[in-house]
């Protein structure tokens, strides 16, 4: 069996591990409101995260790297150290999306510059609260950590040129994780052009988890994902999103699967819908 520890943890492990001084717990939900809502009530011990300042250098203009770029690894390594993470953390994140927001970014970050020891919350910040766990309103008080030694990305990331190549290869697979109306150009609520990279397959998010917003099982996801890749290897697999956050969700899916993580590409359909208007089409291919 396996010592390798599941990307995954659930509310009930969670609170057994209520005491322990290794847990650094971090909030990572996102978007309006989302550092208000966590100064209004958050997991008891919670640190705060923000997608744009801390997980992210968010460009004036989306066309370089999309809606939300990889900060450098410096900015990281700072963000790490302000929030009290060190090499020997017990990392636990959590979002408000089931996971599928910035718990999930923050994950493959965390994964990416070589910390093994970091799980997402499963079901995300409801679930633990119906599970019981405490939550607070109080100001966390923690020291920093010294600086996090940080050397390169060591997961695999695609730039668009890549992609370009990849959608044109049959021995390529990109996915899309976005939902079918906005891969099939019904609606965009965030980007200039609604549609998709012509070749890729859309395969939403969503779909990792069941009715109740809990990941479904290691099983069915290797099945499912076994079934999409063939005999595509994970090195040959680009997965995208809107902007390179929600993508994670199904980067860790696949990890929980026991699966190779596949290549992010981070600047996601923000990037590429503003590079080449002829990149961009409502067409199914």
């Amino acid at each position: 069996m396996s010592d390798k520890l599941s990307p995954i943890i659930n509310s009930d492990v969670l609170i057994q591990l209520l005491h322990s001084k290794s847990i650094v717990l971090i909030d990572a939900r996102a978007g309006i409101n989302a550092e208000e809502n966590y100064q209004k009530e958050h997991l008891k011990g919670a640190r705060y995260v923000d997608l744009n300042k801390d997980l992210a250098t968010v460009d004036c203009n989306p066309k370089n790297g999309g809606r939300h770029p990889l900060p450098s690894l410096e900015k990281f390594a700072d963000v790490l150290s302000k929030t009290g993470i060190s090499a020997e953390s017990h990392v636990v994140i959590y979002d408000d999306k089931n996971g599928s927001n910035a718990a999930s970014r923050f994950w493959w970050m965390m994964r990416a510059v070589g910390h093994e020891k970091v799980q997402v919350l499963n079901g995300g910040l409801q679930e633990a609260i119906k599970a019981g766990f405490p939550v607070s309103s109080e100001v966390e008080n923690f020291e920093k950590s010294e600086k996090y030694p940080i050397s390169e990305w060591k997961l695999k990331t695609a730039d668009i040129e890549e992609v370009e190549k990849a959608r044109n290869n049959a021995e390529n697979i990109v996915i899309d994780v976005r939902d079918k109306n906005r891969f099939d150009g019904l609606t965009e609520p965030l980007d200039l052009i609604a549609g998709h990279i012509p070749g890729a397959i859309n395969v939403p998010f969503s779909e990792n988890l069941n009715e109740e917003g809990i990941y479904k099982s290691p099983e069915v996801l290797k099945e499912k994902y076994n079934a999409i890749l063939g005999d595509i290897t994970s090195e040959n697999v680009i997965v995208h999103c809107g902007s390179g956050v929600t993508a994670c969700h199904t980067l860790l899916a696949m990890d929980y699967a026991g699966i190779p993580i596949p290549k992010l590409y981070v600047g996601s359909w923000s990037e590429w819908s503003r590079n080449d208007r002829e990149m961009a089409t409502k067409k199914l291919e």
